[in-house]
């Protein structure tokens, strides 16, 4: 190992550990030619500085007005940019007006575990993201393969399958049946058993003795309610 390099050793959660040290972060200065690790805003509002310090914002070309003998921004300044140089005029107006804009930080690069190494974003990584590529790769394997004709426990589910519908298809084509085949051949042979012929779903023979069971309730429903008396009896 070489450079700033650090070692954790723990017995905890490591997604846990791993969220705790990059949590902990120390202000930082802007430093002449360094390289901004992220953006740097100088907020709009009285700065506390003279009148003759306005060179520094003219040479930054910020706004600036002067408020009761002290400088005041106009406006919210976005002062360095992610990945830009940093130069001395905005390291001297950032140390005047006492703003840190950078933060040191530990970056955790890479988990040992179980005499495996690897990178620490695999920890992002929950349950449902496993499961999903594991099954990517499941179907790869199956794909692969039944191409090349090589059963395992990928293929054995498309394997049986298959056999299936070709053990369906010869008992079509043939005077061969078996439980699973016979429901095929009745329909091929009275397809209007198993219409509809209202939409409901239900084949035509048992939705006609629906029909003869409601008339034949409606019928008695109005015999009932006649009792065999006229209005004058």
């Amino acid at each position: 190992m070489y450079g700033n390099v650090g070692i954790v050793f723990t017995n905890h959660d490591l997604a846990e550990v791993r969220k705790i040290i990059l949590d902990i972060k120390v202000p930082a200065p802007a430093r002449v030619n360094s390289i901004a690790p992220d953006d740097c805003f100088v907020p709009a509002g009285p700065t506390g500085l003279d009148p003759g310090q306005t060179s520094f914002f003219q040479a930054l070309n910020i706004a600036t007005k002067i408020v009761k003998g002290t400088i005041e921004i106009l406006n919210n300044v976005h002062l360095i940019k992610n990945g830009e140089k940093v130069n001395p005029s905005m390291v001297s107006l950032l140390s005047k007006l006492n703003i840190k804009p950078f933060f040191f930080g530990v970056k955790v690069l890479h988990v040992y575990e179980d005499g495996s190494v690897y990178e620490a974003k695999v920890l992002d990584l929950k349950e449902e993201d496993l499961l999903k590529k594991f099954m990517s790769g499941v179907q790869k394997l199956a794909a692969i393969s039944l191409k090349i004709g090589v059963p395992n426990a990928a293929t054995v589910p498309h394997s049986v399958a298959r056999a299936f519908r070709n053990l369906i298809a010869i008992s079509l084509a043939t005077e061969i049946t078996f439980k699973q085949a016979q429901a095929f051949k009745d329909f091929l042979a009275n397809p209007g058993a198993f219409a509809s012929s209202s939409g409901s779903g239900k084949p035509a023979a048992e939705e006609k003795k629906e029909v003869k069971k409601e008339e034949a309730k409606k019928e008695k429903e109005e015999s009932d309610g006649d009792m065999g008396f006229s209005l004058f009896d």
